[in-house]
């Protein structure tokens, strides 16, 4: 069973990244989208919009054998009364027919526009579901503007694909078929082989040239991709620019990019004006010979001026379609490219996978342990080295150590982000690897160094901490990270957008926020990541009485840069390559006069020194 709602795959095929092998799996991919499985209504929708196909193109054939009668009707001999009645008839005939035909291929657009809906919609949502789904790894490693327009423009190609396939491609197939044997019938073999002819000739000739413009095409979105990601990249960045003065090198840089796309643009589309010449002059050469056979016809007396009419209509109506199906063809060549790249995406491994019989954490007591856990974000950088240590329940734990020691990563283990090499953690003795993500993380709380907020109001991310959160309980939980008050003396309150980010805040006020959102999800379990290493003294002692109130009662965790902010912690872990170098209360690590005790001198002297300045 796919993993991915409405993407199906062969048994036992596996989900890998990798590109696609063809057009066919492509395709076989794509129709689970056309003909969804659990949706009977956007099925029916598809049945009645094939009718109204069918409906609108028997329209159309109806139509060049009314202009014929008429005009016969008008170049017969005989009373002129009797002509005109039949002449007047079959032009109400043909107008009918012509009416018709608008009319079937626009019901068959308003009941199949649903169902492009859906399927666009249901593509956009399987591929979000699995960006979430995959690991930090892979996010860490992202290019976000270029991730962006491969969903945006594979989301949007489903749609034209549906589009194209029911409602031109097959359409267009009948039609050659019955025009095929009304000239068998009307103008003889010679016809049409001749037609038969100049249409695999067109189509081989829009192949042949399209692979060619594929190549280019693809160079095309390569290289937009690239502007994209540069501009984003760019504009994420704007402080650090700002800082370095460095606007002229981004637009440099984006300019020598958007250039480059510029290029690949101008050979796509002036290849496409070669495309629309060769095809014009193989139609306009089949319609000319057609029409002089038909002539050919009539000054021999085989033929009727109507059939000259006939042959027009025919022609002009089947050319119609097959001079639009270059551009189907082109187009869905195009959203194939473009299709591909979002696959690829939905094909990326997920590198955390619950267990199959994973079941939901039970936290009882909230005891945390570490069992000598190896781990190593490649094979050429281990960073853990056996591991081991516990957190009681309802202790604080910290643990402190140098730049690259390991200690951010001892948060990203707990969190599951990452699979250990060896080991084990175990909460309450139950190994996280044998629990589902969703349990595990929704009993831990965090509060990060860098807070990033949502673009949204002050409300929402304090809110995000639980679904379904009052407006009393997040006012409740903004008092306790005292910030209740800085919120109610803005302007709109809790309506407040904090922008990009949450740049509009300072970094006690985006701290403050994310305590509060950690206070409103309530989590038996923790987790400081160096939580004030980035505010100043005064803001750090405010939000350190703020933390103190979050902790209480709760299985602690606090990965510290300062070590003033730990001096009352249970025990005090320090780190040193991967490893736990001492072990003890504050006062016991002091005593030892090892490396805690240097980097506690160091610290206080560095704090002496810019107090002093100040």
């Amino acid at each position: 069973m796919s993993p991915f709602p409405g993407v199906a795959r062969a048994p036992g095929a596996p989900y890998v990244c990798c590109r696609m092998t063809s057009e066919r799996q492509l395709l076989l991919r794509f129709l689970p989208y056309l003909w969804p499985a659990d949706r009977p209504d956007l099925r029916r929708r598809i049945v009645g919009a094939m009718a109204f196909v069918l409906a609108s193109k028997a329209a159309v054939l109806l139509m060049p054998f009314a202009y014929k009668a008429a005009v016969d009707a008008m170049s017969a001999e005989g009373p002129v009364s009797d002509a005109l009645m039949v002449g007047l008839a079959m032009v109400a005939a043909y107008a009918g027919a012509r009416l018709g035909g608008t009319l079937f291929d626009n019901l068959r657009n308003a009941v199949f526009e649903r169902v492009g809906q859906v399927a666009a919609t249901q593509l956009a949502i399987d591929v979000f579901r699995h960006m979430h789904r995959l690991s930090l790894r892979y996010h860490l490693e992202r290019r976000t503007g270029a991730l962006t327009r491969i969903i945006e423009r594979g989301t949007k190609s489903i749609d034209m694909m549906l589009y194209f396939l029911l409602f031109n491609i097959a359409p267009t197939a009948l039609e050659l078929v019955v025009v095929c044997g009304i000239f068998w019938v009307k103008l003889g073999p010679p016809a049409v082989g001749m037609m038969l002819a100049a249409v695999a000739a067109y189509i081989l000739f829009t192949q042949r040239v399209t692979e060619w413009r594929q190549k280019l095409r693809r160079q095309m979105v390569d290289d937009d991709n690239r502007a994209a990601q540069r501009a984003v990249d760019s504009l994420l960045n704007y402080e650090t620019v700002k800082y370095f003065g460095n606007e002229g090198l981004e637009a440099r840089s984006y300019e020598q990019a958007a250039r480059t796309f510029q290029e690949s643009a101008v050979r796509s589309e002036t290849s496409l004006a070669w495309l629309n010449i060769g095809q014009a002059v193989i139609l306009n050469l089949t319609m000319a010979g057609a029409m002089g056979y038909t002539v050919w016809g009539w000054s021999e007396g085989r033929m009727t001026v109507g059939d000259l009419v006939l042959v027009n209509t025919l022609l002009m109506q089947l050319f119609r379609p097959l001079d639009a199906l270059g551009w189907v063809y082109r187009s869905i060549k195009q959203g194939l490219v473009d299709m591909e790249e979002m696959f690829r995406l939905i094909d990326t491994e997920t590198e955390i996978e619950d267990a199959p019989d994973a079941r939901p954490l039970q936290v009882t007591r909230g005891e945390i342990s570490f069992e000598d856990v190896v781990f190593s974000y490649s094979e050429e950088r281990q960073i853990l080295h056996g591991v081991s240590f516990a957190v009681p329940a309802g202790a604080t734990v910290a643990v402190v150590g140098d730049s690259g020691a390991g200690k951010s990563t001892l948060g990203r283990i707990l969190y599951r982000f990452y699979e250990i090499d060896s080991g084990r953690v175990k909460i309450d003795g139950q190994d996280i690897s044998n629990v589902t993500q969703d349990s595990l993380r929704r009993a831990i709380g965090i509060v990060p160094q860098d807070t990033v907020l949502f673009n949204d109001t002050v409300g929402y991310n304090i809110a995000y901490g639980r679904e379904g959160a009052t407006q009393e309980e997040v006012e409740a939980a903004a008092r306790a990270a005292q910030i209740h008050e800085f919120i109610s003396s803005l302007p709109a309150g809790y309506e407040t957008l904090v922008g990009e980010r949450g740049l509009k805040l300072s970094g006690g006020e985006k701290q403050r926020v994310a305590i509060a959102r950690t206070i409103l999800k309530d989590p038996p379990i923790l987790l400081l990541d160096e939580a004030t290493s980035a505010l100043d003294s005064r803001t750090e002692d405010a939000i350190q009485t703020s933390l103190r109130e979050v902790e209480r009662g709760r299985t602690t965790l606090v990965i510290a840069h300062r070590l003033s902010t730990i001096t009352d912690a249970d025990e005090i872990l320090v780190m040193r390559g991967g490893r736990i170098a001492e072990r003890g209360t504050h006062g016991e690590l002091l005593a030892r006069d090892g490396h805690y005790a240097e980097m506690w001198a160091r610290q206080q002297a560095e704090e002496r020194t810019r107090q002093s300045g100040d």
